[in-house]
């Protein structure tokens, strides 16, 4: 540490949103040079008090010190002027503004004639991204068309270009592949040792180890532990943040899979990713989808839920489908659900209820005569409150007020609510609590054992070899390997990502090198 004294102090917070109460008497103090980790479940209280600290949303009460200056923040700006900068869980780019506009937004270099350069924000954005040591992203590309993990890395970019004193990044790896998670870490560490607060939040604890001094832990609006990291173990930091002793993350398998193919691709296409994938998923199966992010795994997804041009045979229960749109993936006789992505801008209209939000995909079937029947309406979403447990007191309210892990309990309890018997779940557990994740993984495990079908990409590598029966690994758009057993191992999924011969090889269907000259794609 380059100071004894708290560099940054919140001290006592508390804030109210009407009978609710976000934070009471939350404290956290972090010192120069430190990376701090901030761990809890959704809704404990964390994203409100960076919004404080953000100038987003006022304090009821408490104190916020910088340099043992006190602070009062009545909007974003007053927070930037005093060098704090936010790098929020939820992406806070213009999507309809270039990458450069987006990253320089406010600081905008001015030609002769009073306009703003965009020659010279373009050279800003390029010599940025080579100070910070990333990939450049195409500082003329509108962000609305870049993938997540795009806009995540010019997010990034956005707030550092401001050399902010503290810096906070809520979630700013979630969205991230294995290569641009292990530059971001390692700048962390940098940051951190030029003298700048780093304050940490993710529900990866694995990270948090890896990259931080101290942690403090929040439970319901208050702060429960400040540890220093290797006091306390990964499963002592999970009880902390439950509240109780925590049970196994992964539950056990509840029944085999039976030898009914429920679906069937067969060399499926799509655009200049996807060039040829063969795969079976039977009833009652969890089928891994692994591998670096980039390599077809999205466009395999999304062609099968109707979403995309996909070519080549797609057979449900033995019999070729045409799915050509999301319209025909979830109705009967399919009855193929996708939780996506990206859940605020793919899965949720933020703006409206939760209760129109899990009741949309059925809407056909709740109508009589044109009309929705509100009972039948409000059966439903009750039914899917209580079975995923999402914490709202009026499901009238808007989803976007929930936390990032009861949105994505409304994303699951939208698409459950149509009764699928297929389920694609793209890297669902992204942003979401330890807490959020073992219910998502028991529910996971309740549809199987119903006979449900599973197929399950996943960025964790730990989540695909505890939960996966299989797991297929792509590599430059085709399955490069198929493990299980005692071949499905974190090792073996990252040799075959990377286009490596495996260990135990004769046990594993390893298929030969393609013949494609091209090189892998980047994580990116």
């Amino acid at each position: 540490m380059t100071t004894s004294q708290n560099f940054l102090a919140l001290d006592k917070i508390s804030k109210h949103f009407g009978g609710v109460t976000a934070l009471s008497q939350a404290s956290l103090f972090c010192e120069a040079g430190e990376v701090h980790g901030l761990v809890g479940q959704n809704g404990a209280g964390k994203s409100t008090l960076v919004k404080i600290l953000s100038g987003v949303i006022q304090r009821d009460d408490g104190e916020i010190r910088l340099d043992d200056q006190p602070l009062h923040f009545r909007r974003p700006g007053d927070a930037i002027k005093a060098g704090i900068g936010i790098v929020f869980q939820e992406l806070s780019l213009i999507p309809d503004l270039k990458v450069s506009q987006n990253i320089f937004f406010g600081q905008e270099p001015i030609d002769r004639l009073g306009g703003i350069s965009l020659k010279a924000l373009s050279r800003s954005t390029l010599a940025l991204f080579e100070q910070l040591g990333i990939d450049p992203v195409d500082p003329n590309a509108e962000v609305r068309d870049l993938s997540l993990a795009k806009r995540q890395m010019v997010e990034l970019a956005k707030v550092l270009a401001r050399d902010p004193k503290v810096v906070v990044f809520d979630e700013a790896a979630s969205a991230l592949g294995r290569r641009e998670v292990s530059w971001l870490l390692a700048y962390v560490r940098t940051l951190a040792s030029s003298g700048k607060t780093i304050i940490y939040i993710s529900h990866n604890l694995k990270e948090i180890q890896e990259v931080s001094d101290r942690i403090t832990i929040f439970r319901n609006g208050r702060d429960v532990g400040v540890y220093r990291v290797g006091e306390v173990s990964t499963d002592e930091v999970v009880n902390l943040i439950l509240g109780r002793k925590a049970g196994g993350l992964y539950p056990p398998r509840q029944a085999e899979a039976s030898l009914n193919v429920v679906i069937e691709g067969r060399e499926l296409r799509s655009g200049t990713r996807l060039k040829g994938v063969n795969f079976q998923l039977r009833a009652g199966e969890i089928l891994g989808v692994g591998g670096l992010t980039g390599q077809g795994q999205d466009e395999l997804f999304r062609g099968l839920f109707g979403a995309e041009v996909l070519h080549g045979e797609i057979l449900i229960d033995g019999k070729v489908v045409h799915i050509r749109s999301p319209r025909t993936a979830l109705g009967y006789g399919v009855q193929l659900a996708l939780v996506p992505e990206d859940r605020a801008n793919q899965g949720l209209v933020l703006p409206m209820s939760v209760a129109e939000n899990l009741s949309m995909a059925i809407i056909p079937r709740l109508q009589r005569w044109g009309l929705i029947r509100k009972n039948q309406e409000t059966k439903v979403v009750s039914e899917m409150i209580n079975r995923l447990s999402i914490l709202v007191d009026d499901s009238s309210a808007p989803v976007m007020r929930l936390s990032g892990g009861n949105q994505q309990k409304v994303v699951l309890g939208k698409l459950l609510a149509t009764e699928p018997k297929i389920l694609l779940m793209y890297d669902c557990t992204r942003g979401v609590d330890v807490g959020t994740k073992a219910e998502i993984f028991g529910l996971i495990r309740q549809l199987t054992a119903r006979g449900s079908a599973v197929l399950y990409y996943s960025t964790d590598v730990d989540e695909l070899i505890n939960l996966s029966d299989r797991v297929i690994v792509m590599r430059q758009g085709r399955v490069e390997a198929e493990l299980e057993g005692d071949t499905l191992v974190e090792e073996n999924i990252i040799r075959s990502s990377m286009g490596e011969v495996i260990k135990n090889e004769s046990d594993v269907n390893h298929l030969p090198e393609s013949p494609d000259p091209e090189s892998a794609e980047s994580d990116s």
